[in-house]
C-alpha cells in the first residue's frame, strides 16, 4: 500500500469502514460492531463493497482485501498465508478474532470502567475470547471442535440432532434466502391512476442488504456487550468467593472433597476448575460437591451440587447415591436417615435440603458410597 493512499485512509473523517458486501456472517458482523464502540470510530460510517478501489478509502477493512496489516488498519483473514491465532489458542482467526485481539482490552477497559493493563481486564479479555469469540473464528474458518479422523476412529456417532442453533446461524438466517428475490420491482404510479412497476436500483438493493448485515451486527454486538456485562458483574466477583471457599475447603471434611458457598449460588464452575489446574498436584482429592442456600434470606433451603467430570460434563464425578434420585421429602428423609431432605434429582447431579448440616450429611454419605 502506498503512503498516499494510506494517509488517505487516515484522514477520512468520520472514519469509513470497509467490508464486502453480499452473504455477511457472524465474524464480520462482530467485528464492525466491536470498532464502533471504540471513541476513534463513534461516528463512523459503513461501506461494505468488494471494489477495491473504494477499499482503498476506507479508514478500516475487514474481512475483505486480502491482506492483514494493523499499522495500516487491514484485517483479513482469507489470504493463504495468514495463520494467526490468539495468545495461547490454536484457533486460527476470524476478522472478528483479528479486531478483539487488537481491540478487546480498550474496549473492556472503557465498558467496565477498569483500568486497562489491570489483572481484571486481563482475565476478561481472556475469557470473552475463550468463551465467545473463539467460536466464531472457529466457525468462519471451517473448523470443527473435534478432530473428525479422531472422532470417526472412535466410531463415535451423534445420540440426537442438535439442530445447529448458534449465532452464525442466526446471522445467516438475516441473509436473503436461495429462492427470494432481492431485485423484485416496487409499485410506481403513472399519474393515471393505474399501477406500473420499476425495477429496484443497485444503491436501493445495496441498502436493504446493509439494513440486513447492520441486524446481524447489532445482534452480534449486543449479545457480545451482554456476556461483558455478565462477566463483569457476575463471574469476576464469585472469583474472590470461590477461591476463598476452596481454601478453606478441608474444614468442611477431611476429604477436601467438599466445598461451601454461604453467600448463594454464584457462578462457581469455572473458577473451580482453574483453582484446581493451578494446583498442579494430580493427587490432591478433587471436590465432589459444592454446597450453597437458594438465596440470601435467613432460614433458606441449601443445595448439594455434584461437580461435572469437565466443564463441559453432564457426568458427575460422584453422583447422590442411586437409592436417593428421584425421591422426595419424607419419603427422602426415610431412605437417607437424613432430617430435612427436599428432593435429590433423577440423575443425582443435584439434592436439597432444608438446612446446611442435612446437605452436607448427604454430600458425605454419597462420598461414603
Amino acid at each position: 500500500m502506498t503512503e498516499e493512499v494510506a494517509a488517505k485512509r487516515l484522514k477520512t473523517s468520520p472514519p469509513l469502514i470497509g467490508t464486502h458486501n453480499g452473504h455477511f456472517h457472524a465474524d464480520e458482523a462482530l467485528a464492525v460492531y466491536l470498532l464502533r464502540l471504540l471513541p476513534t470510530y463513534d461516528p463512523s460510517t459503513l461501506l461494505r463493497t468488494r471494489d477495491p478501489a473504494l477499499l482503498s478509502a476506507c479508514h478500516t477493512v475487514v474481512d475483505v482485501g486480502g491482506e492483514y496489516s494493523p499499522s495500516t488498519n487491514l484485517y483479513d483473514h482469507h489470504q493463504r498465508t495468514f495463520t494467526t491465532t490468539f495468545p495461547n489458542h490454536g484457533t486460527k482467526l476470524s476478522s472478528a478474532g483479528l479486531v478483539y485481539m487488537h481491540f478487546g482490552k480498550p474496549i473492556i477497559a472503557l465498558r467496565t470502567g477498569l483500568p486497562e493493563d489491570s489483572p481484571e481486564v486481563s482475565l476478561l479479555y481472556e475469557k470473552l475470547y475463550s468463551d465467545f469469540v473463539e467460536a466464531l473464528d472457529a466457525h468462519d474458518n471451517g473448523i470443527s471442535v473435534y478432530d473428525t479422523k479422531e472422532v470417526e476412529k472412535a466410531g463415535l456417532t451423534k445420540r440426537f440432532h442438535d439442530g445447529g442453533v448458534s449465532l452464525g446461524s442466526l446471522v445467516n438466517d438475516l441473509n436473503y434466502d436461495w429462492d427470494e428475490d432481492p431485485h423484485q420491482v416496487l409499485p410506481a404510479g403513472n399519474g393515471e391512476g393505474k399501477e406500473s412497476h420499476v425495477a429496484k436500483t443497485a444503491e436501493q438493493l445495496q441498502a436493504e442488504e446493509d439494513k440486513r448485515f447492520l441486524k446481524a451486527s447489532s445482534l452480534m454486538g449486543t449479545t457480545f456487550l451482554r456476556k461483558l456485562q455478565y462477566y463483569h458483574t457476575a463471574w469476576l466477583p464469585a472469583r474472590n468467593i470461590v477461591q476463598a471457599a476452596y481454601k478453606s475447603r478441608f474444614q468442611h471434611d477431611p476429604s477436601g472433597a467438599i466445598i461451601v458457598l454461604t453467600g448463594g449460588g454464584v457462578p462457581w464452575k469455572d473458577h473451580l476448575y482453574n483453582f484446581e489446574a493451578e494446583d498442579g498436584n494430580n493427587d490432591a482429592p478433587k471436590v465432589l460437591y459444592v454446597l450453597y442456600p437458594e438465596g440470601p434470606q435467613d432460614g433458606a433451603k441449601w443445595r448439594v451440587q455434584c461437580v461435572s467430570v469437565t466443564r463441559d460434563s453432564f457426568e458427575s464425578r460422584r453422583p447422590l447415591r442411586e437409592e436417593w434420585r428421584g425421591v422426595r421429602d419424607e419419603e427422602l428423609s426415610g431412605k437417607t436417615g437424613i432430617p430435612g431432605c427436599v428432593f435429590v434429582h433423577a440423575s443425582g447431579f443435584i439434592g436439597g435440603n432444608a438446612t446446611r448440616e442435612g446437605a452436607l450429611e448427604m454430600a458425605r454419605r454419597s462420598m461414603a458410597d
